[in-house]
């Protein structure tokens, strides 16, 4: 396995390689992002593997200074499932002027759920990933269904700019308690981490009501379980039922669903989501 720097190096290994599957990643793996890798594994011929944090997808007061950085523990990791490469490039590398002043702007629903909080958060998002297409040139490229609003806008971007690749869906891979994995999970402490599950079991109850009742008010289901969460101490940045396929607010149980989440534990911010 190769870890490489520089553009100029990815571009040149590229050019050796039939089919690739890139996944792009920010870093401290852990068995969800290497459920990705092994589904890439699956698809093409070579995978390569970014390792990136990404400063312009970071708001003012987010965690972009103490977002982990493990890369040796990740290679290590990566190497053990036979990939290719880690592109692993300085924010210099990726940023030479120290900004990027042209940006890919995603459609509206990025001031959305996740955007209505985090302003410029997915334009940081489409542009580092229509980057990272351009320099490695992927046939396909693997992404997390955990992280589904951006799931959709990256869909959304390599449609609407014609990017000849084929984005592949991962679903959520959860501890046995059922809580999502996520690198910012290491922020939680134990007894956070316990409590951390009643997120995923709240949006459960949420399907359970709706399956079992097609006539319900699904805006009185999403302020049940607001109140549910603030009661146990959560501070929720949204519960939204949505349309799955537009993730346009969803009206009817007759639509394919989606709940999607994000609240805090603590200082810990948390997404999950769960399909109907």
């Amino acid at each position: 396995m190769q870890v490489i720097q520089t553009i100029s190096e990815l571009r040149a290994l590229r050019n050796k390689m039939t089919t690739v599957a890139l996944v792009p990643t920010m870093g401290n793996l852990h068995e969800g992002h290497l459920s990705l890798v092994k589904r890439a594994k699956e698809v093409a011929d070579y995978v390569i593997v970014s390792i990136f944090v990404n400063p312009i997808q970071f708001g003012e007061n987010e965690d972009f200074g103490s977002y982990p950085r493990t890369l040796d523990a990740d290679c290590e990791k990566l190497a053990a499932l036979g990939i290719d490469a880690v592109f692993a490039p300085t924010a210099l590398e990726m940023y030479p002027n120290g900004s990027q002043s042209v940006r890919v702007v995603p459609s509206d629903i990025q001031n959305e759920l996740c955007g209505a909080t985090r302003a410029g958060h997915f334009n940081g998002v489409t542009t580092v990933v229509s980057k990272l297409f351009n320099i490695v040139q992927p046939n396909f490229a693997c992404f997390g269904e955990k992280d589904y609003q951006q799931l959709h806008i990256i869909r959304e971007m390599v449609v609407e700019l014609n990017f000849p690749i084929e984005i592949i869906s991962v679903p959520i891979c959860r501890a046995e308690t059922g809580l999502a994995l996520s690198s910012r999970n290491g922020y939680l402490s134990d007894d956070e981490k316990s409590r951390a599950i009643y997120l995923s079991q709240s949006l459960q109850v949420m399907k359970d009501t709706i399956t079992a009742n097609a006539d319900c008010d699904l805006r009185r289901v999403e302020k049940d379980c607001i109140q549910k969460l603030t009661d146990a101490d959560w501070v929720v940045d949204y519960i939204s039922i949505r349309n799955r396929e537009t993730l346009a607010i969803a009206e009817s149980t007759k639509e394919p669903l989606i709940i999607l989440a994000a609240a805090k534990m603590g200082s810990t911010r948390l997404l999950d989501n769960l399909k109907v």
